[in-house]
């Protein structure tokens, strides 16, 4: 009965320390702020954003040219606008405009990372990329990884044209029970970014793309990211992508012949009622 007691209690001790602590072992921001320059990239600009906090975020800027749309990229963890550079580059190369935002923490923005700041800024950066005058059926919100869950809040906020989730989770619970099965996740995490959920309420065109190799978060949760979304939706699955190559293995290439199909440039605000069924068989 003793062990038992000490078991318990030992337990008890961990569900709190993982309460207390989850946001440290869920966000790894880089706060290295680089100039756009200093990464190679000329023509990019790097833009503060002044939010209802008094938080100021930085943000790199390209605009589109041949009024193609703006890519408005919210990165996963542990990167920021240097390290995502040669994506940029690959990005811009196509006329395709990019706003790139620097999640708290990371890339010089102030701040610290939670899924209602990370939401709210994503709205922020939307907003400002609009008073830019870019009109939002250009917008394409664009999630990689964690990144995922702040365009699908966003496009379910605000109007855009098209919505591409790169190996997106279907929640941060699901995430973590691949190996804290033991533990009671639903009650101890607080930042859940539960894709799977929330894409039902996103009517724009939306495109998955995921790795077949994915070690991080496993295509399954992609494929059931896509099932739960809206048409008109698309899936892109990579036999030999693993978590974060995918721009090596044709994501873009994928992603531009799917912006394509739903109206390239995008002409005003699309919902699922305005564009035709596009869909990838190997997903069903």
């Amino acid at each position: 009965m003793e062990l038992i007691l000490w078991l318990v209690a030992a337990y008890a001790v961990i569900c709190v320390a993982v309460y207390l602590g989850n946001r440290h072992l869920m966000y790894f921001p880089d706060p290295t702020r680089v100039p756009p320059t200093e990464a190679g990239l000329d023509g990019v600009k790097e833009i503060e954003i002044a939010v209802a906090d008094g938080v100021t975020l930085v943000a790199w800027y390209a605009p589109a040219k041949d009024d193609k749309p703006t890519i408005l990229y919210f990165h996963g963890n542990a990167a920021n606008a240097a390290n995502r550079a040669p994506r940029i580059e690959t990005i811009r190369e196509s006329g395709f405009g990019v706003f790139y935002l620097n999640n708290r923490g990371s890339g010089g923005s102030g701040g610290s990372p939670t899924e209602d700041n990370n939401v709210a800024d994503a709205i922020a950066a939307n907003d400002h990329l609009v008073g830019l005058g870019v009109s939002p059926g250009k917008i394409v919100a664009y999630g990689e990884s964690l990144g995922s869950g702040q365009a699908v809040r966003l496009a379910a906020e605000r109007p855009v044209g098209a919505v591409v989730l790169e190996a997106p989770l279907t929640s941060t619970i699901d995430v973590a029970r691949t190996t804290y099965f033991w533990l009671p996740l639903g009650l101890l995490i607080t930042d859940q970014y539960n894709n799977e959920l929330n894409i039902r309420s996103i009517t724009a065109p939306v495109l998955i793309l995921h790795g077949e190799q994915d070690a991080v978060i496993p295509v399954e949760m992609g494929m059931r990211v896509y099932h739960a979304a809206n048409e008109p939706k698309s899936i892109e699955l990579f036999p030999q992508g693993t978590h974060d190559d995918l721009f090596n293995n044709g994501a873009w290439e994928k992603t531009r012949a799917f912006l394509a199909s739903v109206g390239t440039p995008i002409s005003g605000v699309t919902t699922g009622r305005d564009i035709p069924e596009r869909r990838n068989d190997v997903a069903e």
